[in-house]
């Protein structure tokens, strides 16, 4: 194999390769991906789908002055490795080390942040504006996933792009987000990819019209108008035609020397472009290209033998078969996902209750509000999501179900410090959001038994919104199924002065001090009965640990509401990087060792 991906300190390097050599580097960087991703965990195939696509963008463009973004940005490893960071490539969503997506702060190649889905078109616009404004002349160019198109806010970036925008949106067409696309925008592109065959032609002919001299420009405008009426009569026009864009595609993906072409014929338009390119997710790794899905995120993984995908009995997959179990006694029962069936544990419910399941896409506050149509005709909605990916729903929290003391159920995955992810993902800020929501209630079970056990509590509740939250991973510790479900255990050395109270994950490091502290192990943690506040002030110290945002979380609200003192352990306004989760506890004093140090304080 070529050795060309070590010499390539920056996008200029790339361009001094000549064709062969730039495929010959996408093999490379093939390579590259699996390898250090095999290691390191994190996204696969939607890297292994985009290597050429990257390659054209950095050969054609001129990072940064011309903006590259992507999103999610989760596909920008290849952009990382061809804009200088191959060196600490193998430092890859380590504590420390480089994030899975894109970050302003790690490279001035990262225009933005992007850690979530169909939001860099709008901050796309943002940027081409503002480079208008200072007389700027370089373009702004944006590598969206289709499943990422599913989201309404790339409608609504592409709806403001103005007409005289230096802007290439490039749509990544793999037919996949995380999971199979659904709806109508899914459906909407297989027509275009069907009629391939007619773009190609119209774009040819228009060429060639063009090159006719003196007449061959007011010749296309006037073939254009009449063209249009034509195309319009026989079939539905293309929607990004519509918005103002020039569409060219669909393109092979995958062809270095077309996409190529192709961006710079799009360079010479007066207009914003949109590139309609065709790819295969998991590109180059035969696992992947069978089941993408279950490459998109991967934890390390034996590149000979590929990655273990059994479905294991981690607290997605736990919710997941006791809503089938819910749902095989009850007709009401509905369970709702945006475009993370397998990520929420959910496979088993689409394929047994296929008229009760409902994938929305990647569109959350859809899916919150939908949620809240269904409730008002007395199903019972579950809506599985992650705490990082809930924040996106907020009004729809507040105006279209809390408002109406609707009984909508939040199972809110990966709360909590999630760790490889990053500040985009970590759920630390779902409980400030929530608790500050009247007609809300929130739990934190920390075992597969206190799941399920308010799984079917939330599916009787009869107003407003149950919000029950978990982390990623499983139950780690048999201890607590000594007790039945409650609402909170106390337990431990209640003669001590000192009360250590936390929930969730955390709680599994409080088994070992329960001989020099009591414990209070919440599992409602919002609102807290009067029973729980007066057991909370008979202790002399009282030490909260959370993994929330301090300000609003639980502690605080604690805090509020005794007349003791509370010492607050919690993540005190900042964000969470990239790392292991137990790095980042130790690092944020939400260890063990912190717990055990707070409980052995003199009292």
């Amino acid at each position: 194999m070529s050795n060309y991906l070590p010499t390539i300190k920056s996008p200029d390097d790339l361009k001094k390769l000549d064709l062969s050599q730039k495929k010959e580097l996408c093999a490379e960087i093939r390579d590259c991906l699996i390898k250090t991703i095999s290691v390191n965990g994190g996204h696969l195939a939607s890297n292994l789908g985009v290597v050429e696509l990257s390659v054209a963008i950095h050969t054609v463009f001129n990072s940064p002055t011309d903006s590259v973004l992507f999103d999610v940005g989760h596909q920008s490893y290849v952009h990382k490795l061809l804009t200088g960071r191959y060196d600490r490539f193998n430092t890859l969503r380590q504590l420390d080390g480089i994030s899975g997506f894109m970050r302003p702060d790690e490279s001035v190649h990262d225009p933005v942040i992007s850690g979530h889905s169909s939001c860099a078109i709008s901050s796309a616009v943002g940027i081409a504006a503002a480079k208008k404004l200072d007389g700027d002349d370089s373009f702004t160019v944006t590598v969206i996933g289709d499943g990422a198109m599913t989201g309404g806010m790339a409608f609504e970036g592409l709806n403001n792009t103005p007409s005289s925008s230096k802007m290439i949106v490039i749509l990544n067409d793999n037919k996949m987000s995380i999971s199979k696309n659904v709806g109508a925008f899914a459906r909407y592109l297989s027509i275009i990819r069907s009629r391939a065959s007619y773009h190609r032609f119209k774009h040819n002919v228009e060429r060639m019209i063009v090159r006719i001299p003196v007449i061959g420009r007011k010749l296309k405008h006037n073939l254009l108008r009449s063209k249009n009426a034509l195309k319009n009569a026989i079939y539905h026009s293309n929607i990004f035609e519509d918005m103002g864009f020039h569409y060219f595609g669909p393109i092979d993906g995958h062809d270095l020397e077309k996409i190529i072409n192709v961006l710079n014929i799009a360079k010479s338009e007066k207009r914003p472009a949109l590139i309609h390119l065709l790819t295969q997710k998991g590109k180059g790794y035969p696992d992947a290209e069978k089941t993408p899905q279950n490459y998109h995120g991967v934890k390390p993984f034996n590149i000979d033998e590929g990655g273990n995908f059994v479905n294991c009995a981690d607290f997605s997959h736990v919710a997941g078969d006791e809503l089938c179990a819910l749902a095989e006694k009850n007709d009401r029962i509905c369970a709702v996902t945006a475009a993370m069936v397998k990520g929420t544990g959910l496979e088993n419910f689409a394929q047994r209750y296929k008229k009760r399941f409902f994938d929305v896409g990647i569109a959350e506050q859809h899916a919150v509000t939908f949620c809240a149509g269904l409730a008002s005709r007395q199903k019972i909605p579950f809506f599985a999501v992650y705490s990082s990916f809930l924040q996106r729903a907020y009004d729809q929290l507040i105006h279209d179900t809390a408002i109406q003391n609707l009984p909508v159920n939040l199972l809110v995955d990966r709360a909590g410090i999630v760790g490889a992810d990053g500040d985009t993902h970590n759920g630390v800020f779902d409980i400030p959001m929530l608790r500050c929501i009247p007609n809300t209630q929130i739990y934190s079970p920390s075992t597969n038994k206190e799941l399920r056990y308010f799984i079917n509590k939330a599916a009787s509740h009869e107003k407003g919104i149950f919000a029950i939250r978990y982390e990623k991973g499983n139950d780690k510790n048999s201890y607590f199924n000594r007790f039945e479900p409650a609402d909170y255990y106390l337990f431990g050395n209640r003669k001590s002065k000192t009360l250590i109270i936390t929930f969730g994950g955390l709680s599994n490091y409080t088994t070992d001090i329960s001989d020099t502290a009591a414990v209070l192990k919440l599992n409602k943690i919002f609102p807290l009965s009067d029973e729980v506040f007066e057991i909370i002030n008979k202790y002399k110290n009282v030490h909260v640990f959370e993994e929330s945002i301090k300000s609003g979380g639980i502690g605080e609200y604690i805090a509020a509401n005794t007349g003791v003192k509370v010492n607050i352990h919690a993540l005190d306004n900042t964000f969470v990087p990239c790392g292991d989760t137990e790095s980042l506890r130790k690092r944020y004093g939400l260890y063990k060792d912190d717990i055990i140090k707070a409980a052995s304080l003199c009292d």
